[in-house]
């Protein structure tokens, strides 16, 4: 009981924290947004909305489980609440994977092909936002059929539980399908990602070299403030990939262990949330114009 009780405690500071530094690189980069209209303010302002939702859908429940107040959600809760977590999980790495790639871009030199691809107003970027919303709600749109109340189902029709929902089983076929269109998104998205990210340590590479030339000639050189943004959002995708392959590790050792650990399940939940908690820190201890929006 103890230990359920510190767990509340833990969801209860680690999901508010995650809340109000997503709040704040929410609002502080709506007061940028306004004045500058950059592709990748308007994407990261989507990546903290989907990060709230995120840790409203993940964390919340979690903590009123963990401190025994499950019967609070009713089963038409438990529907929304998965069905906007996987939607949120989904926009993660989707907004994350459009990031990488607009900040590749961005630092492209102009003549090259690459660099013709630069958005020219932010306003090209909201179909693709728009675009990915639609895809994780499809991708998603099986899991609310097979939520059912606890009281409802017998224990041999219960396959898993998240505490505070229970799974139905459902249909092999259609439980594989989804399956394979979740794997199939999050292999294009890290792909897409993985290349962007190579792309840009090459061009910082070569910016690193240019400054040392310079340097060593002793000129002045002052790093353009879109090298630092890049160097930001691959702090940020690194942070983005060890949550999800800690957690798909995690999540497979959990999965097949014979005898489910409170430690390690407890663990597994924490990680879940890792990204969504963490991430606006990054972009708060990178970017030191945030605190400045407001002077």
């Amino acid at each position: 009981m103890v230990l359920y009780l510190v767990k509340g405690l833990m969801f209860v500071f680690l999901t508010g924290l995650g809340i109000v530094g997503n709040i704040f690189v929410l609002v502080k980069y709506m007061c940028l947004f306004r004045s500058t209209m950059k592709s990748t303010h308007l994407i990261l302002i989507h990546l903290a909305f989907t990060n709230i939702i995120t840790l409203l859908t993940g964390g919340m429940p979690r903590t009123i489980s963990s401190l025994g107040l499950r019967n609070l959600i009713d089963v038409i809760t438990c529907k929304i609440l998965i069905y906007l977590n996987r939607v949120a999980r989904g926009l993660s790495i989707s907004t994350t994977s459009l990031l990488t790639v607009v900040q590749a871009i961005t630092i492209s030199p102009r003549s090259s092909r690459w660099g013709r691809l630069q958005p020219r107003s932010a306003r090209h970027i909201l179909p693709l936002l728009l675009f990915f919303g639609i895809l994780n709600a499809l991708i998603s749109m099986n899991l609310p059929f097979y939520i059912k109340n606890i009281n409802s189902l017998n224990t041999s029709q219960i396959i898993r539980s998240d505490n505070y929902c229970y799974f139905q089983s459902e249909n092999w076929i259609i439980r594989w399908i989804f399956i394979v269109l979740m794997v199939l998104r999050d292999a294009v998205f890290q792909g897409v990602m993985g290349w962007a990210s190579g792309y840009m340590v090459f061009l910082l590479h070569k910016h690193h070299q240019h400054v040392l030339y310079l340097q060593t000639s002793k000129l002045l050189y002052r790093t353009p403030p879109e090298m630092k943004a890049a160097q930001s959002v691959l702090l940020l995708m690194l942070c983005f990939l060890f949550f999800y392959w800690t957690n798909c590790f995690m999540a497979l050792y959990v999965t097949f262990s014979l005898e489910k650990h409170f430690i390690e399940v407890s663990a597994l939940e924490f990680v879940d949330l890792g990204y969504a908690i963490l991430s606006p820190f990054v972009l708060i201890h990178r970017d030191g114009h945030l605190t400045k929006c407001y002077t």
